[in-house]
């Protein structure tokens, strides 16, 4: 039962980062990476209903229909969404070009395992605790090798510190995972980058500190320039108000 409370919770806690990232968005090419944390928030949610079913408190179909949704998204999409999310960001440069790389090839994986996700079919048990996922057309080395390349890979070309460190410890803790727990890969590695999914609010406070700099700077340009013209146009035709004023008054 403290599995289910667990995932609960932390959906319920990453939905109030997800609406504080939401509103730090500058540009709408933000608006792919500011989702991360809503999108780990219902992952985490639908994990929730997974163990629901475990534990016989939900029927088959419910929990046949969490399942996937949680697999889908774990094994199907996130190769290809972190990528794209972080190229969209990504200033021009060499850093970009190679993100491009990785969302190609994570467009190419993404459409490879959810082929297989869709036609072989998914089981999920409990061993020691954990949620074990396990999909025989997924379960490669290869895939497994272009799934953290294109994830983890991505976040750490990013320029930010705070995106790079939430790609770095994704990393590390994955590879403990893989060492002492790999049964749990799937699901033990999801709740912990939901968890530090919170890194990138701050990533977003930092970026829209940035943005509101940027304008702060050139409303300052702007107004000096307006100043300037409107000197120049006072000091070329002085009293031009009070002129055009004068004359239509003689004219009625």
């Amino acid at each position: 039962m403290f599995s289910i409370i667990l995932n609960f919770t932390l959906s319920g806690a990453l939905f109030v980062v997800a609406i504080l990232t939401f509103k730090k968005v500058s540009t709408p090419n933000e608006v792919v990476f500011a989702s991360l944390p809503f999108l780990f928030a219902l992952h985490q949610f639908t994990q929730g209903f997974v163990w629901l079913g475990m534990y016989g408190l939900i029927g088959p179909r419910p929990l046949e229909l969490a399942e996937g949704i949680f697999v889908f998204y774990a094994q199907g999409l996130l190769q290809f969404l972190i990528p794209l999310s972080l190229w969209l960001i990504e200033p021009a440069g060499t850093r970009r070009k190679l993100i491009g790389v990785l969302m190609v090839i994570g467009g190419i994986l993404t459409a490879y395992t959810l082929y297989g996700l869709a036609e072989e079919p998914t089981s999920v048990y409990v061993k020691n605790h954990i949620l074990v996922y396990v999909n025989e057309w997924t379960d490669k080395i290869w895939v497994g090798f272009l799934y953290v390349l294109t994830t983890c890979g991505a976040l750490l070309l990013s320029r930010s510190i705070a995106i790079q460190l939430f790609g770095l410890l994704n990393f590390l803790f994955l590879v403990l995972v893989y060492v002492f727990i790999p049964y749990g890969l799937t699901s033990v590695w999801c709740l912990y980058a939901a968890a530090i999914s919170v890194l990138l609010y701050f990533y977003f406070v930092e970026r829209r500190i940035a943005f509101l700099q940027v304008l702060k700077k050139k409303e300052v340009d702007f107004n000096s320039k307006l100043e300037k013209e409107l000197n120049t146009l006072k000091h070329r035709y002085p009293n031009l108000r009070e002129k055009w004023q004068r004359r239509f008054s003689v004219d009625r």
